[in-house]
């Protein structure tokens, strides 16, 4: 799949600015080696823009997707416009309705391009598009986008039928749970598309709220393109029942660990007080995963993005919704969400992604290990004034299977703050871009590519933006740690 073996040979100086990680059409993860890069690509430097040969997709079009969206921008005499490809009518029509919605002024057409359905915008319903489009997840893949101009070959609908069933059985082993409880979708926010729509089946007209810092989109998803969400940060258990009284909120939406602090709420806990309340609580396992916690005995709805440490490679855009047996609301949620999908998992990702997937317990144990020793290390270094683990976490532990380990993913601060961490980032010579769970190691800067526009409200809730978060890989850890000491003592 990749001619650049990046356990090997990583992407991490400035002559690599912009290279697909990994070396492939289908990346979902680029190089930004340089601490100065990262802050030139937030501000959307040209200069830095123009050499991505790759981008996170929610938060940019591929290229091969961009070249779809180009031609249908061709189709519209506006002077100014953008496009942006769907999978099918359904979901262009949803992105279509949202720019309505946001922008009354705005004009918004779709127009198929070989076989996609793209939503073109002008100026005025733009930033409205490009939104949802971030936010939800639902936008075709570059897999759809390579079939479509001929690039790749289109399988068998029957292949793409087995590997679904394949993923659905696979998942449901590691989740014990029926495999008529898991659904695919073509990324995590899709799925959690999917859940908010079935809890607004339920609780209609009411807003969610969040309960530790978020993941920027898993906090915007609910704001931008549902009814509303809230975030809040206490963690006593008499608070958080006060704010349930006080916001009677649709659903309570927790990250298993948060992402970059690492750490969990008690689970059990809030799950007693939400559902006493008749309240639903969904929860995002995606760092923690399934294989290491299990939290179906306290969530209702789990979803996951299974583009990070169930797919491995970082060339596959996918998600997961689980309904728990366990839950109040499984058979009305079954209901609902029957039929229900906006897009499926497109057959050659899923192909694709139950090729990758078929060792996913041994390598997530793997990168359970690795990451633990390097966060040992860390720990030890005299450059290193914290280290966030989900080790240190009570809460992370009681959810845990037997036998499990804490996930491939840490997060540090240095003696000397930012500065020093300016000074590290730039001498690590390991793959320095957004994403995680990818068999080589990937490093970033999280807070000022998750929150570059809001700093100052990140630190006010406790997040460093010299924070560095490290997603650990499958590289010989003695060499690793060798790379690290070499950054540290820069």
């Amino acid at each position: 799949m990749s001619t650049r073996n990046l356990l090997t040979n990583p992407c991490w100086s400035a002559k690599d600015l912009g290279q697909a990680l990994p070396d492939s059409p289908h990346a979902v993860s680029v190089a930004l080696p340089r601490w100065k890069d990262v802050i030139a690509y937030e501000e959307k430097d040209p200069s830095v823009l123009n050499s991505l040969r790759a981008i996170y997709p929610r938060f940019g079009l591929n290229p091969l997707v961009l070249e779809i969206a180009q031609r249908a921008r061709e189709l519209i005499d506006w002077n100014e416009c953008s496009a942006w490809p769907y999978p099918n009518i359904t979901t262009a029509k949803k992105a279509k309705s949202h720019c309505h919605r946001s922008e009354r002024e705005g004009e918004t057409v779709i127009a198929e391009v070989l076989g996609l359905h793209c939503l073109i915008a002008d100026d005025k319903a733009t930033p409205a598009a490009k939104a949802f489009w971030q936010h939800t997840g639902l936008g075709a893949s570059s897999r759809l986008a390579a079939i479509a101009l001929g690039q790749e070959e289109a399988p068998l609908p029957s292949a793409g039928k087995k590997a679904r069933a394949t993923l659905r059985q696979r998942l449901a082993e590691i989740y014990c749970c029926p495999s008529e409880n898991i659904e695919l979708h073509p990324s995590g926010m899709a799925a959690l598309v999917s859940a908010l729509e079935a809890i607004r089946s339920i609780h209609p007209k009411r807003s969610v709220l969040q309960l530790g810092f978020p993941y920027v989109d898993v906090l915007k998803l609910p704001q931008v393109i549902f009814e509303g969400s809230d975030l809040f940060l206490e963690t006593d258990p008499t608070q958080i029942a006060t704010e349930f009284d006080r916001k009677q909120p649709s659903a309570v939406i927790v990250e298993l660990p948060s992402n970059p602090m690492l750490q969990c709420i008690d689970l059990p806990t809030v799950s007693k007080l939400a559902h006493e309340r008749g309240i639903p609580v969904i929860a995002d396992d995606t760092i923690g995963s399934a294989v290491n916690i299990d939290a179906l005995p306290y969530a209702d709805l789990i979803f996951s993005s299974l583009t990070k440490s169930f797919a491995g490679r970082g060339d596959i855009l996918s998600g997961a919704l689980v309904i728990s047996p366990k839950s109040q609301w499984s058979k009305e949620l079954k209901n609902i969400l029957q039929g229900s999908t906006l897009a499926p998992l497109s057959d050659a990702d899923s192909i694709a992604l139950e090729e990758t997937s078929r060792d996913v317990k041994d390598r997530i144990t793997q990168l359970n290990e690795a990451c633990l020793s390097l966060k040992t290390r860390l720990e030890a270094h005299p450059a290193v004034a914290r280290v966030l683990h989900p080790d240190s976490c009570p809460n992370f532990q009681a959810l845990m299977r037997s036998g499990a380990g804490h996930g491939c993913l840490l997060s540090f601060e240095l003696v000397g703050g930012l500065s020093k961490a300016k000074k590290v980032y730039d001498a690590l010579e390991i793959c320095k871009g957004p994403s995680l769970g990818t068999n080589f190691t990937l490093v970033c800067p999280y807070v000022l590519l998750a929150h570059y526009q809001e700093l100052l409200w990140a630190s006010r809730c406790g997040v460093p933006s010299d924070l560095l978060r490290v997603s650990v890989g499958l590289e010989d850890p003695e060499k690793l740690w060798d790379l690290f000491q070499k950054a540290l003592q820069s």
